[in-house]
């Protein structure tokens, strides 16, 4: 995993808008909906080394093939999993609407809908999408080429797919997340082996907390630990520098005044065998927080990647402020150990429509520019405070010089 040592370097937290006519067919996959497969594949690589190409323009460092092949960030897995059936049946699951958030602004969020689990467990959960994995991973490989730039790959963590797939099993919640964890195992380590970083996306580690009214902080801590231990359970043997762990509160543009703060879950979080972490900064909700990093013992081998661009909304920041953020951090961490990121997906299911593409790709230049400054600010520091030192060993050089001489004289 690549680190800051001369620059601030830049990513993204994975999904990015795609063409009209890859959301035409994911959109009808999603719904179950019979589409092209032949057609998709075929479209695949020339949309992939599309984006790969834009990211590289936009001054990215560290790039993804958008998740172009994918329907969503977490229903991906009803093609990759084995042991689960549509249900169209099956108890719904939580809305905004039944959510912390939905209880305090109804009239905000309204009656909407909440989503039918389509896929129910109903027997060992095992892994199937090997192929479909080659695909994506052989599709941004090729678009890369010899492009001088880091690759990662978005996987969903254990939790979400526990939360997106219904149990009906497993006897127990630990052993469903057990069976999970072993299947998406082949995942993470496919990805890792074919030379790309991985990363987990896992946004309901701290939005069980809102999506669960009646649920204390304790009870969500207890909850959490229990699916870090699962998805460290996946990640064994996995070395920690090739893994990005990403939280977020979801796409929902909303009032956000009951999201978990992080100093509820930011020692969970570090309990997660990864690399580096990335979060929610930008969001004017918790970009306060930034301060609880600095009491949070940041292992030394560890990497932070805090959002300094915001998904959830359409003000495109601008780099002074980009910049201040990152440089928060860095007085806190140090700067070879920050990377400037956003704060979610852009494009999390295939048919969102929550930022124009226009308006992500101005965004992702005013990541780079800032990024630009505070490197030009954190190394400025740097220099200014070597240059003494610097001028001391050139004085007592030059006055050691005519001793010296005189020594030989004598001679």
């Amino acid at each position: 995993m690549q680190h800051s040592t001369r620059r601030i370097i830049t990513t993204h937290a994975g999904s990015l808008p795609r063409p009209a006519d890859m959301i035409e067919m994911l959109v009808a996959k999603a719904e179950g909906r019979a589409i092209d497969e032949d057609a998709q594949n075929a479209r695949l690589p020339g949309a992939v080394k599309a984006i790969v190409a834009k990211q590289i323009e936009l001054g990215l460092d560290v790039i993804d093939d958008g998740e172009y092949s994918k329907p969503g960030f977490v229903n991906y897995v009803n093609d990759r999993l084995a042991g689960f059936e549509p249900d169209p049946n099956a108890p719904r699951r939580g809305s905004w609407s039944e959510s912390r958030e939905g209880l305090a602004f109804p009239e905000f969020y309204g009656s909407a809908p909440a989503r039918n689990i389509r896929m129910v467990c109903t027997g060992p959960v095992t892994y199937k999408g090997h192929d479909l994995l080659k695909r994506d991973i052989a599709n941004l490989k090729a678009a890369i080429g010899n492009a001088d730039v880091e690759a990662f790959m978005p996987a969903i963590s254990v939790a979400n797919i526990e939360d997106w797939m219904l149990n009906r099993h497993y006897k127990t919640a630990e052993e469903y997340l057990t069976a999970i964890a072993d299947a998406m195992r082949e995942e993470y380590k496919a990805i890792v082996d074919a030379g790309l970083l991985v990363q987990i996306d896992d946004p309901r580690l701290v939005s069980y907390y809102l999506m669960n009214p009646d649920a204390t902080i304790e009870e969500c801590r207890k909850w959490a630990m229990l699916r870090v231990e699962a998805l460290n359970h996946a990640l064994r043997g996995i070395p920690p520098e090739k893994i990005r762990h990403h939280t977020c509160y979801g796409i929902n543009m909303g009032p956000r005044v009951h999201d978990m703060e992080v100093k509820h879950f930011i020692d969970i979080i570090l309990k997660i065998n990864a690399g580096a972490y990335s979060f929610e900064a930008a969001n004017p909700r918790h970009e306060h927080e930034w301060k609880v990093w600095g009491n949070a013992k940041l292992p030394k081998d560890k990497v932070l990647i805090p959002g300094v661009i915001s998904h959830s909304t359409v003000l495109v920041e601008h780099p002074e402020l980009v910049a201040e953020r990152i440089t928060r951090y860095a007085s806190l961490v140090g700067r070879e150990r920050v990377i400037a990121g956003s704060d979610c997906g852009f494009a999390t299911f295939a048919g969102s429509k929550e930022v124009h593409p226009s308006i992500v790709w101005a965004k992702f230049e005013a990541l780079a520019e800032g990024a630009r400054l505070a490197s030009k600010e954190l190394w400025k520091k740097s220099a200014a405070k070597k240059a003494p030192v610097k001028k001391f060993v050139a004085k007592s050089a030059a006055k050691k010089k005519p001793a010296k001489k005189k020594a030989r004289a004598k001679r």
